[in-house]
């Protein structure tokens, strides 16, 4: 049960992250001016990406070492599904947003740029969705 206790933690600490940032930083960034939005987006964007990756990543293979060794109950594998599933979300839906906001100068900043953050900010929940839905499966599968 190890594993899955495991890959029920590394869940739920992606989906916190990503909740976070829907709930907390994105609102906060929205209230800066259109420079300094652009500017925190770009650096707490670098910085994030590598940490949600390595935790949907981690989860992933949690979940399917769990199906694994603990009775291939389908509920861990589509909860190690579902862990993975941000990452084509985000090389093929927000990915194209993702750098056209890297790619923005600060100091041309503008409406255009707070548009894509909007955007961005959107699009990202669908992250934060895929995390939810993988510590709910997990969750389940333990129960």
């Amino acid at each position: 049960m190890l594993l899955g206790h495991l890959a029920l933690i590394v869940a739920a600490s992606f989906a916190s992250a990503a909740f976070y940032v829907n709930f907390a930083e994105q609102p906060a960034r929205l209230a800066l001016d259109d420079r300094m939005a652009l500017l925190q987006w770009q650096r707490s964007y670098a910085r994030a990406a590598l940490m949600q990756a390595s935790l949907a990543l981690l989860g992933f293979l949690l979940g399917l070492a769990a199906w694994w060794w603990q009775g291939r109950d389908a509920l861990w594998l589509a909860g190690a599904v579902a862990m993975l599933a941000p990452w084509p979300w985000t090389l093929l839906v927000i990915k194209p947003v993702n750098d056209r906001l890297n790619a923005a100068a600060p100091e041309r900043a503008g409406a255009d740029s707070r548009l894509l953050i909007e955007r961005w900010g959107r699009l990202h929940a669908g992250r934060t969705a895929f995390g939810i839905l993988a510590t709910i499966l997990f969750l389940c599968a333990i129960i």
